[in-house]
């Protein structure tokens, strides 16, 4: 295990989250080395010290903030070597809940609880029977990509996400593996906050509901008309236009109804993509 890690991880993540930032579209605002204006702040308060500028953040702080933030609720002195580090950088982007379901999932059949970003026994105990950590890394790895490419904030940050992450899996497969031949890089962009908060919206199927009950309902208006049509027959002239609008009726109500199905099959089809890549469902 790595207990005593915690020195070596937090000097590969401060190489990702650089320095003093402030990015229109980062959703983490002011940030310093990783540490938003709102994490320094409650921390400031926490200690009963007046508020300040996260710029003038002591290191002890930031030392301290990490450790308590995002090292001690992902109970990364308890995960193997490499994985520590995974889900520690996971931790600081996105959150130590979303980085520790990332865990959950990529743990597969060995993990029997809830996925409830909790590093609770039943994390554990998964844990102690997975042997092949550098696969575990390239799962942990694959939904944090996944997790990524469903933010509406991808677009602004997916280059700096994508080196950062690739970066991180290999550190950790190194690391695993006993090595220590792979450099932490920071790439611009990369320290941009990845948050929950910030998901794509699933497209909604009320379009398709309407849609469908739109074409049942130019469905009974024809059915009504062919009746007046057949009681005008013997008025040739109103029973013609009448025919002509039946028919018409009857093949707009056909292409609002298959047209809403299939909206709705892709509405539902969309939304539990989305939900599988925000980890908002157990696979």
């Amino acid at each position: 295990m790595a207990a005593n890690s915690f020195r070596a991880a937090l000097a590969r993540v401060l190489v990702h989250e650089g320095g003093y930032v402030n990015h229109p579209r980062d959703p983490g605002g002011a940030t310093n080395q990783g540490i938003t204006q709102r994490t320094y702040g409650a921390y400031r308060r926490s200690k009963g010290a007046p508020l300040r500028s996260v710029r003038q953040m002591a290191a002890a702080e930031r030392d301290a903030i990490y450790r308590r933030q995002y090292w001690d609720p992902t109970k990364a002195d308890k995960l193997p070597v490499g994985v520590d580090y995974v889900v520690f950088d996971g931790a600081v982007n996105s959150g130590p809940k979303q980085s520790i379901k990332w865990l959950q999932r990529a743990l597969g059949s060995a993990y029997r609880g809830e996925i409830d970003g909790v590093a609770g026994l039943a994390t554990m105990a998964a844990l102690e029977e997975t042997e092949n950590h550098d696969a575990l890394i390239d799962r942990i790895c694959d939904r944090r990509m996944s997790y990524l490419r469903a933010l509406d904030t991808w677009g602004d940050f997916s280059g700096g996400w994508t080196k950062r992450v690739a970066n991180v899996r290999a550190v950790g497969r190194a690391e695993a593996g006993g090595r220590k031949d792979v450099v932490t890089v920071h790439v611009a962009g990369a320290e941009a906050k990845a948050r929950i908060e910030d998901a794509r919206k699933a497209p909604s199927k009320a379009p398709a509901d309407a849609a469908t009950g739109g074409g049942i309902g130019a469905g009974s208006i024809a059915g009504t008309l062919q009746t007046l049509q057949e009681q005008l027959t013997p008025f040739s002239a109103a029973g013609d236009w009448i025919a002509t609008l039946v028919v018409g009726l009857a093949v707009t109500g056909a292409a609002l109804a298959i047209g809403g199905i299939g909206y709705r099959f892709y509405a539902k089809r969309q939304q539990a993509r989305l939900a599988d890549a925000l980890d908002e469902v157990p696979v």
